[in-house]
């Protein structure tokens, strides 16, 4: 399974594309395709078919779509500025993330 520097729930700002300077919270990691949903970010709009069975109303709705991961960056809640994320252990032996830019722990 691949490793991916970006986890759930992280605060992320896109650094290319349409949406470039958004932040958003990561939603959902698509491991397999390197992709992530985040939350109001890549937004499209789809015509979705009404569907009686699952009380599912029809019309136009408005969707994340994923972002490949390499298109975003994780933002330090320390320094509030997307950084580069490393990996270091703590005294009891855990490994955590820290930023880069701060030398803050991340989580």
């Amino acid at each position: 399974m691949k490793q991916f520097r970006i986890h759930k729930d992280d605060k992320v700002m896109v650094i290319a594309g349409k949406d470039k300077g958004k932040i958003g919270k990561v939603l959902k990691i698509l491991r397999n395709k390197d992709r992530i949903l985040v939350e109001k970010v890549n937004v499209a709009k789809r015509h979705v078919r009404p569907n009686p069975y699952r009380q599912q109303p029809g019309g136009i709705i408005e969707k994340e779509m994923p972002l490949h991961v390499s298109n975003v960056m994780v933002v330090c809640d320390a320094c509030a500025k997307p950084t580069k994320v490393g990996y270091r252990y703590t005294e009891d032996g855990k490994k955590v993330r820290f930023c880069k830019k701060c030398n803050e722990i991340i989580d």
